[in-house]
Protein backbone atom coordinates (compact mmCIF):
# COMPACT_ATOMS: atom_id res chain seq x y z
CA UNK A 1 0.00 0.00 0.00
CA UNK A 2 1.13 3.54 -0.75
CA UNK A 3 1.33 5.36 2.59
CA UNK A 4 2.76 8.78 1.83
CA UNK A 5 2.13 11.75 -0.41
CA UNK A 6 5.52 11.38 -2.06
CA UNK A 7 5.12 11.83 -5.79
CA UNK A 8 4.55 8.57 -7.65
CA UNK A 9 2.97 7.57 -10.92
CA UNK A 10 -0.82 7.87 -10.90
CA UNK A 11 -1.12 4.37 -12.35
CA UNK A 12 0.75 3.04 -9.32
CA UNK A 13 -1.72 4.82 -7.05
CA UNK A 14 -4.72 3.54 -9.03
CA UNK A 15 -3.38 -0.02 -8.98
CA UNK A 16 -2.65 0.07 -5.25
CA UNK A 17 -6.11 1.48 -4.51
CA UNK A 18 -7.95 -1.06 -6.66
CA UNK A 19 -5.90 -3.88 -5.15
CA UNK A 20 -6.76 -2.71 -1.63
CA UNK A 21 -10.44 -2.75 -2.49
CA UNK A 22 -10.14 -6.18 -4.10
CA UNK A 23 -8.53 -7.56 -0.94
CA UNK A 24 -11.57 -6.51 1.07
CA UNK A 25 -14.05 -7.88 -1.47
CA UNK A 26 -12.25 -11.22 -1.53
CA UNK A 27 -11.95 -11.45 2.27
CA UNK A 28 -15.69 -10.87 2.83
CA UNK A 29 -16.88 -13.18 0.05
CA UNK A 30 -19.39 -15.79 1.15
CA UNK A 31 -20.23 -14.13 4.46
CA UNK A 32 -23.69 -13.00 5.51
CA UNK A 33 -23.43 -9.27 4.90
CA UNK A 34 -25.58 -6.34 5.91
CA UNK A 35 -27.45 -4.82 2.96
CA UNK A 36 -28.07 -1.10 2.50
CA UNK A 37 -31.20 -0.47 0.45
CA UNK A 38 -30.82 2.09 -2.35
CA UNK A 39 -34.34 1.76 -3.71
CA UNK A 40 -35.72 0.33 -6.97
CA UNK A 41 -34.29 -3.08 -6.11
CA UNK A 42 -30.72 -1.82 -5.84
CA UNK A 43 -28.60 -2.21 -2.74
CA UNK A 44 -25.07 -2.11 -1.39
CA UNK A 45 -23.45 -4.50 1.06
CA UNK A 46 -20.97 -4.08 3.86
CA UNK A 47 -18.35 -5.28 1.37
CA UNK A 48 -19.07 -2.30 -0.92
CA UNK A 49 -18.69 0.11 1.97
CA UNK A 50 -15.56 -1.46 3.45
CA UNK A 51 -13.88 -1.81 0.04
CA UNK A 52 -14.52 1.84 -0.73
CA UNK A 53 -13.03 2.85 2.60
CA UNK A 54 -9.87 0.85 1.82
CA UNK A 55 -9.60 2.47 -1.61
CA UNK A 56 -10.12 5.99 -0.28
CA UNK A 57 -7.51 5.42 2.42
CA UNK A 58 -4.93 4.66 -0.28
CA UNK A 59 -5.95 7.66 -2.37
CA UNK A 60 -5.94 9.99 0.62
CA UNK A 61 -2.45 8.86 1.67
CA UNK A 62 -0.99 9.19 -1.82
CA UNK A 63 -2.98 12.16 -3.16
CA UNK A 64 -4.34 14.18 -0.21
CA UNK A 65 -5.29 17.19 -2.32
CA UNK A 66 -7.35 15.23 -4.84
CA UNK A 67 -11.13 14.89 -4.67
CA UNK A 68 -12.82 11.48 -4.64
CA UNK A 69 -16.28 10.50 -5.85
CA UNK A 70 -17.33 7.10 -4.54
CA UNK A 71 -20.27 4.91 -5.42
CA UNK A 72 -21.16 4.65 -1.75
CA UNK A 73 -19.63 7.73 -0.09
CA UNK A 74 -20.31 10.30 -2.78
CA UNK A 75 -18.17 13.44 -3.07
CA UNK A 76 -15.16 13.73 -0.77
CA UNK A 77 -12.88 16.73 -1.01
CA UNK A 78 -13.62 19.98 -2.80
CA UNK A 79 -15.90 19.70 -5.81
CA UNK A 80 -13.70 22.11 -7.80
CA UNK A 81 -10.47 20.19 -7.18
CA UNK A 82 -8.21 20.03 -10.24
CA UNK A 83 -8.02 16.23 -9.94
CA UNK A 84 -10.86 13.85 -9.18
CA UNK A 85 -10.86 10.09 -8.60
CA UNK A 86 -13.90 8.00 -9.50
CA UNK A 87 -14.40 4.89 -7.35
CA UNK A 88 -16.70 1.91 -7.77
CA UNK A 89 -15.65 -0.42 -4.96
CA UNK A 90 -17.73 -3.42 -6.05
CA UNK A 91 -19.17 -3.46 -9.56
CA UNK A 92 -21.47 -6.46 -9.64
CA UNK A 93 -23.00 -6.27 -6.16
CA UNK A 94 -25.99 -8.38 -7.21
CA UNK A 95 -23.63 -11.07 -8.49
CA UNK A 96 -21.54 -10.93 -5.32
CA UNK A 97 -24.54 -11.15 -3.01
CA UNK A 98 -25.65 -14.45 -4.52
CA UNK A 99 -22.19 -16.00 -4.49
CA UNK A 100 -21.03 -15.20 -8.03
CA UNK A 101 -17.41 -14.10 -8.44
CA UNK A 102 -18.10 -11.95 -11.51
CA UNK A 103 -17.27 -8.57 -9.98
CA UNK A 104 -14.78 -5.75 -10.42
CA UNK A 105 -13.18 -2.98 -8.40
CA UNK A 106 -12.86 0.22 -10.44
CA UNK A 107 -10.62 3.21 -9.71
CA UNK A 108 -10.04 6.00 -12.23
CA UNK A 109 -8.47 9.44 -12.19
CA UNK A 110 -10.73 11.52 -14.39
CA UNK A 111 -8.98 11.88 -17.78
CA UNK A 112 -5.96 9.99 -16.45
CA UNK A 113 -4.74 6.73 -14.97
CA UNK A 114 -7.10 3.91 -14.04
CA UNK A 115 -7.19 0.38 -12.69
CA UNK A 116 -9.71 -2.46 -12.67
CA UNK A 117 -9.08 -5.31 -10.24
CA UNK A 118 -10.63 -8.77 -10.45
CA UNK A 119 -10.67 -9.89 -6.80
CA UNK A 120 -10.93 -13.58 -7.61
CA UNK A 121 -8.62 -14.10 -10.58
CA UNK A 122 -6.05 -11.82 -8.93
CA UNK A 123 -5.64 -9.85 -12.16
CA UNK A 124 -5.29 -6.08 -12.07
CA UNK A 125 -5.78 -4.23 -15.36
CA UNK A 126 -4.28 -0.75 -15.37
CA UNK A 127 -3.31 2.20 -17.52
CA UNK A 128 -1.30 5.39 -17.19
CA UNK A 129 -3.60 6.97 -19.77
CA UNK A 130 -1.38 6.05 -22.70
CA UNK A 131 -0.59 2.33 -22.48
CA UNK A 132 -2.42 -0.51 -20.76
CA UNK A 133 -1.26 -3.65 -18.96
CA UNK A 134 -2.48 -6.55 -16.86
CA UNK A 135 -0.67 -7.67 -13.71
CA UNK A 136 -0.79 -11.39 -12.93
CA UNK A 137 1.18 -12.77 -9.99
CA UNK A 138 3.45 -9.74 -10.00
CA UNK A 139 4.20 -9.85 -13.73
CA UNK A 140 3.00 -7.03 -16.02
CA UNK A 141 2.03 -7.74 -19.63
CA UNK A 142 0.65 -5.33 -22.26
CA UNK A 143 -3.04 -5.67 -23.00
CA UNK A 144 -3.73 -6.95 -26.51
CA UNK A 145 -7.34 -6.66 -27.70
CA UNK A 146 -8.57 -9.22 -30.22
CA UNK A 147 -11.98 -10.20 -31.56
CA UNK A 148 -10.97 -13.85 -31.98
CA UNK A 149 -13.28 -15.08 -29.18
CA UNK A 150 -16.38 -13.64 -30.96
CA UNK A 151 -17.85 -13.12 -27.49
CA UNK A 152 -19.79 -9.89 -26.99
CA UNK A 153 -21.00 -8.76 -23.58
CA UNK A 154 -24.27 -6.83 -23.64
CA UNK A 155 -25.53 -4.94 -20.62
CA UNK A 156 -29.26 -5.55 -20.23
CA UNK A 157 -29.73 -3.45 -17.08
CA UNK A 158 -31.86 -0.25 -17.15
CA UNK A 159 -32.12 2.61 -17.81
CA UNK A 160 -33.05 2.08 -21.44
CA UNK A 161 -32.35 5.59 -22.66
CA UNK A 162 -31.95 4.61 -26.31
CA UNK A 163 -35.37 3.03 -26.84
CA UNK A 164 -37.21 2.70 -29.12
CA UNK A 165 -34.33 3.35 -31.53
CA UNK A 166 -31.98 1.02 -29.68
CA UNK A 167 -32.77 -1.95 -27.47
CA UNK A 168 -30.04 -4.39 -26.47
CA UNK A 169 -32.44 -7.32 -26.63
CA UNK A 170 -33.07 -6.52 -30.30
CA UNK A 171 -29.35 -6.62 -31.00
CA UNK A 172 -29.12 -10.10 -29.48
CA UNK A 173 -31.87 -11.32 -31.83
CA UNK A 174 -30.38 -9.72 -34.97
CA UNK A 175 -29.67 -12.47 -37.55
CA UNK A 176 -26.21 -11.06 -38.31
CA UNK A 177 -25.35 -10.97 -34.60
CA UNK A 178 -26.33 -14.62 -34.15
CA UNK A 179 -24.24 -15.56 -37.19
CA UNK A 180 -21.09 -13.64 -36.21
CA UNK A 181 -21.03 -13.32 -32.41
CA UNK A 182 -21.95 -15.13 -29.21
CA UNK A 183 -23.69 -13.06 -26.50
CA UNK A 184 -22.62 -12.93 -22.88
CA UNK A 185 -24.16 -11.09 -19.94
CA UNK A 186 -21.91 -10.86 -16.87
CA UNK A 187 -23.56 -7.79 -15.28
CA UNK A 188 -20.32 -6.09 -14.29
CA UNK A 189 -17.99 -3.68 -16.05
CA UNK A 190 -15.24 -6.24 -15.62
CA UNK A 191 -16.37 -7.06 -19.15
CA UNK A 192 -14.81 -3.81 -20.39
CA UNK A 193 -11.43 -4.87 -19.03
CA UNK A 194 -11.94 -8.19 -20.78
CA UNK A 195 -12.33 -6.41 -24.13
CA UNK A 196 -9.03 -4.64 -23.55
CA UNK A 197 -7.43 -7.97 -22.61
CA UNK A 198 -8.74 -9.96 -25.58
CA UNK A 199 -11.17 -12.03 -23.53
CA UNK A 200 -14.14 -10.39 -25.23
CA UNK A 201 -14.58 -9.07 -28.75
CA UNK A 202 -16.84 -6.21 -27.69
CA UNK A 203 -19.10 -4.69 -25.07
CA UNK A 204 -22.39 -2.86 -25.66
CA UNK A 205 -24.55 -0.87 -23.25
CA UNK A 206 -27.30 1.69 -23.44
CA UNK A 207 -27.09 4.86 -21.36
CA UNK A 208 -26.11 8.51 -21.50
CA UNK A 209 -22.61 9.94 -21.07
CA UNK A 210 -20.72 7.21 -19.20
CA UNK A 211 -17.24 8.72 -19.33
CA UNK A 212 -17.63 10.30 -15.90
CA UNK A 213 -19.39 7.33 -14.32
CA UNK A 214 -17.79 5.57 -11.36
CA UNK A 215 -18.92 2.32 -13.00
CA UNK A 216 -17.47 2.88 -16.46
CA UNK A 217 -14.62 5.43 -16.32
CA UNK A 218 -11.86 2.93 -15.46
CA UNK A 219 -12.92 0.42 -18.11
CA UNK A 220 -13.22 3.09 -20.79
CA UNK A 221 -9.74 4.39 -19.95
CA UNK A 222 -8.30 0.86 -20.20
CA UNK A 223 -9.94 0.17 -23.54
CA UNK A 224 -8.83 3.46 -25.06
CA UNK A 225 -5.24 2.97 -23.92
CA UNK A 226 -5.22 -0.60 -25.21
CA UNK A 227 -6.28 0.57 -28.68
CA UNK A 228 -9.92 -0.50 -28.71
CA UNK A 229 -12.56 1.40 -30.67
CA UNK A 230 -14.76 3.31 -28.21
CA UNK A 231 -17.93 5.18 -29.26
CA UNK A 232 -21.51 5.69 -28.19
CA UNK A 233 -24.32 3.46 -29.49
CA UNK A 234 -24.85 6.06 -32.20
CA UNK A 235 -21.24 5.73 -33.38
CA UNK A 236 -20.39 9.22 -32.14
CA UNK A 237 -17.49 10.03 -29.80
CA UNK A 238 -18.15 9.59 -26.10
CA UNK A 239 -18.50 12.74 -24.01
CA UNK A 240 -21.10 15.09 -22.54
CA UNK A 241 -23.57 14.37 -25.35
CA UNK A 242 -22.70 10.66 -25.44
CA UNK A 243 -25.20 7.82 -25.66
CA UNK A 244 -24.09 4.55 -24.09
CA UNK A 245 -21.11 2.55 -25.33
CA UNK A 246 -19.98 0.32 -28.13
CA UNK A 247 -16.45 -0.82 -27.30
CA UNK A 248 -14.81 -3.21 -29.75
CA UNK A 249 -11.42 -4.87 -30.01
CA UNK A 250 -10.96 -3.66 -33.59
CA UNK A 251 -12.46 -1.49 -36.30
CA UNK A 252 -14.04 -4.39 -38.18
CA UNK A 253 -15.91 -5.68 -35.14
CA UNK A 254 -17.06 -2.19 -34.25
CA UNK A 255 -18.31 -1.62 -37.78
CA UNK A 256 -20.24 -4.87 -37.79
CA UNK A 257 -21.97 -4.03 -34.52
CA UNK A 258 -22.80 -0.51 -35.63
CA UNK A 259 -24.40 -1.78 -38.84
CA UNK A 260 -26.64 -4.07 -36.78
CA UNK A 261 -27.53 -1.30 -34.33
CA UNK A 262 -28.33 1.17 -37.11
CA UNK A 263 -30.23 -1.46 -39.05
Amino acid sequence: MINSSVSSDDSVVATAAASAGADVVRSLYGRRLTRIDKGAGDFATAADVEAEKAIVDVLRAARPDDAVVGEEGGQQGTADAARQWLVDPLCGTLNYAVGSMLVAVNVALRDGAAAVADPFSGEVFFTDGTSAWVRREGVDEPLAPTSSTSLVDVNLDPPFIGRPGFRAVDLLAHPAFVERFRPRVVSTTLALAWVAAGKRAAYVTDGGDLTGSVHFAAGIALCRAAGCVVTGIDGAPTGPAGRGLVVAADTETHGQLMSMIRG
